[in-house]
This record gives structure tokens, C-alpha cells and sequence, in this order.
């Protein structure tokens, strides 16, 4: 992605389009306003983005909340429950493209984790990843940081696949309400 075909700084990812509204919306299908909802790519926020009649919004359309494109009429912030099937279908795949995308920043991660509490480090929120292969992560950034997601998986034995790793935390913390610590989901 050149920089120039780079998404806005607000951004957010269409999960899914809901062109008559909610299934569960009792009212008749004129009285329901389309609907989307949308990953924010940066805090791994959600939102339902209530939309009017001509606006021009698919799946996996980049969309700048800060400033809603025509045709968003409303954006509210809402939890993994409230989203639609497809959109639940949806996310995991596009959690996976943006690390993908934005390896450089979920490199960073391994390199800048910290510790959270004299025996709780932030790797060891990580899914799979317990003491000793915390070690040697550390172990390994302190002779070199990571560059890369393969250099990381060729570095630290045991790690087969960091990329995973990251998105399954992010899944866990977009589902789960009742989490003490969270790395890249704000919160509500």
C-alpha cells in the first residue's frame, strides 16, 4: 500500500451492510434505516453506523469517522454482541489483513511489550504464550528487535505463528466484557 492509497488516520473497516435494517426491528421495512457496522483500525472499536437510503457503503469499504462520509447519518459505538452475523463472520478476517497490513506496528508489540505487575507481563496476556516462551522473546529482543513476523517466528522456538497470536487477543478482548487487562481494544 503506497502512501498515498493509505486509509484516512479515523478509519474504520466495513464489517458488514444491512440494506433493510435489523432482522430483529419489529417495524415494517420502509420505517428501517440500512444499517453497517465497522471495525475501527486503530482501537479495535465497533459501531453500528446508522445510514440513509442513497448511501453508497459495502463490505470492506475504509470509512473516516471522525468526519462520516454522506450518507452515515449516525454513528454509536456498540460490544461484539450487538453485532450482526456477517459482521461476526467478518471480523476475524479483517483483524488478520490489518495485522497483516500493519506489520510494522504489531512487530512493535513483541519489541515494546512491558511488564504489567512484578509477575504478570504483557506477553503473558498473549494466548499460548506462558513464562518460558515469554523469556525468550525478551531474551531474543534484547539482541536484536524484531523486524519482521517471520524473523520473530524464525528467532523464538516455539512462537509458529505471532500474526495469530495477536489476533486471537484482539478477538478475546472484542467478545469478552469482563477482562482486567487490555493491550489493544479501548474500552467502552
Amino acid at each position: 500500500m503506497s502512501e498515498s492509497d493509505a486509509p484516512p488516520e479515523e478509519d474504520a473497516i466495513v464489517l458488514d451492510y444491512l440494506p433493510h435494517g435489523r432482522a430483529d426491528d419489529d417495524r415494517p421495512s420502509y420505517q428501517k434505516p440500512p444499517l453497517a457496522f465497522a471495525l475501527d483500525s486503530d482501537q479495535f472499536s465497533l459501531h453500528e453506523l446508522t445510514l440513509d437510503d442513497d448511501a453508497d457503503v459495502k463490505i470492506g469499504d475504509w470509512l473516516d469517522l471522525s468526519e462520516p462520509p454522506e450518507g452515515v447519518e449516525r454513528v454509536r459505538d456498540v460490544e461484539y454482541g450487538d453485532l450482526s452475523s456477517g459482521a461476526r463472520s467478518e471480523i476475524e478476517y479483517v483483524i488478520e489483513d490489518l495485522i497483516e497490513e500493519e506489520e510494522d506496528r504489531f512487530v512493535s508489540f513483541y519489541n515494546d511489550a512491558q511488564p504489567i505487575t512484578l509477575r504478570l507481563h504483557q506477553l503473558n496476556l498473549l494466548p499460548g504464550i506462558g513464562k518460558k516462551l515469554r523469556n525468550s522473546i525478551l531474551d531474543e529482543r534484547k539482541r536484536k528487535p524484531f523486524e519482521s513476523f517471520e524473523e520473530l517466528d524464525d528467532r523464538v522456538t516455539g512462537l509458529h505463528d505471532p500474526k495469530g497470536v495477536l489476533a486471537d487477543r484482539i478477538l478475546e478482548e472484542l467478545r469478552e466484557d469482563e477482562l482486567k487487562y487490555r493491550l489493544f481494544v479501548r474500552e467502552e
